[in-house]
């Protein structure tokens, strides 16, 4: 009897937004998804809520690369329901956020570099993980979560287990969105006190962006977006001022003698926008580039500007944040009132709303969109 109740867990179907070829402009929502059994070291979960990310866009544009069939979604949140042989660290009924690349706690990006955030083990497992089925064909997953199904299994590493009264809805935001833009700033670029900075685009990491600058005590905070309604948005979460791309050298040169900032933290994913970012930092001033780009784009300094100049260029992948520590930070400024994430939710939605919001994404109303399963 006990068999038989497990197998027929696994057939039950579900609901997912899948992407049936690349590029597209329209994802499916079926309801004939299944999932494979777990198996050691994994984790089933219920999804709660799931982001909608400017990065699933990518993916569906074929900036990000994805075998198809594939349930998109990285995003997210959900309550364990079982656990594999060999997972000890959270339990039936446990709160987690899903982390797309996690850190595997064994090597040395995870260890003695402490740069988690670019632990090998943890991204080629997450790349090779799959645990949907249609029928008899196999599913892929974005990012090994695909928080686009109403279930997903993921590997344990990527669960990472938060406290039972944290709103799942702003948590699902810290799988994503907030930890790149958050910790863009206070890891990657090391915003310090005092100082200027520039964020170039105000979507949901940039908005991030902002406030990870204003936790790290900068001074002065220049939004810059093409959309004047974001940049109403960019203050209401910390910008100090804000500008169009025509009027940002002005404000460089109001704020800073046209010397440039201190800091500027990239978060739209194109060369043209990386290179103005390296342009509106200061001699000896760092640029942080956090938008994912497509790879027949490329970032150009010349021979001699980069030794003159002195300036760094760093590279933030996930916030350059070690999940296992970095989430329950960011929930910990959450709790203390000094990271918005309740205000980032600018829209709910259902599954059957995922194009409309992928659509959505460069509205000027729009931070981040929830999907509530």
């Amino acid at each position: 009897m006990v068999a038989l109740d497990v197998t027929c867990v696994y057939l039950r179907t579900m609901r997912a937004a899948i992407a049936l070829e690349v590029p597209t402009t329209q994802m499916q929502v079926v309801d004939d998804l299944t999932l494979r059994p777990i198996g050691p070291g994994e984790v089933r979960l219920k999804v709660s809520h799931s982001g909608v990310c400017h990065s699933d866009l990518s993916v569906t544009q074929g900036v990000i690369p994805i075998e198809v069939p594939a349930v998109l979604g990285h995003e997210g949140s959900g309550v364990v329901t079982e656990v594999g042989e060999g997972v000890t660290h959270v339990s039936e009924g446990d709160h987690v956020i899903m982390a797309f690349s996690p850190a595997c706690g064994a090597c040395p990006y995870c260890n003695e570099r402490a740069q988690a955030s670019l632990c090998i083990t943890g991204t080629f497992t997450m790349m090779g993980h799959q645990q949907f089925m249609q029928g008899d064909t196999a599913v892929n997953s974005m990012a090994g979560l695909g928080t686009f199904a109403e279930e997903t299994i993921i590997p344990g590493m990527a669960a990472i287990k938060i406290d039972n009264d944290i709103p799942l809805d702003v948590a699902a935001l810290v799988g994503c969105g907030v930890t790149t833009g958050v910790g863009a700033s206070m890891n990657a670029a090391k915003v310090t006190p005092g100082s200027s900075v520039a964020i170039i685009g105000c979507g949901g990491v940039g908005i991030a962006a902002i406030q990870g600058a204003r936790i790290a005590g900068a001074e002065a905070i220049v939004a810059i977006d093409l959309h004047e309604g974001k940049l109403d948005q960019a203050r209401a979460f910390g910008a100090t001022h804000t500008a169009t791309p025509d009027q940002i050298d002005d404000v460089k040169n109001e704020l800073t003698g046209g010397e440039g900032f201190d800091f500027a933290i990239e978060c739209i994913g194109l060369a043209a926008t990386m290179r103005q970012a390296y342009d509106l930092i200061r001699r000896g001033g760092t640029a942080c580039i956090v938008g994912v780009g497509p790879s027949d784009q490329h970032l150009q300094l010349n021979a001699f500007e980069q030794f003159f100049n002195g300036k760094t260029v760093v590279g933030s992948m996930y916030g350059s944040s070690d999940v296992r520590t970095d989430f329950e930070k960011f929930l910990g400024y959450y709790r203390s009132g000094e990271l918005d994430l309740e205000g980032m939710i600018t829209r709910r939605i259902g599954l059957d709303d995922i194009n409309d919001a992928l659509d959505s994404l460069g509205d000027a109303d729009t931070i981040r969109q929830v999907i509530e399963h």
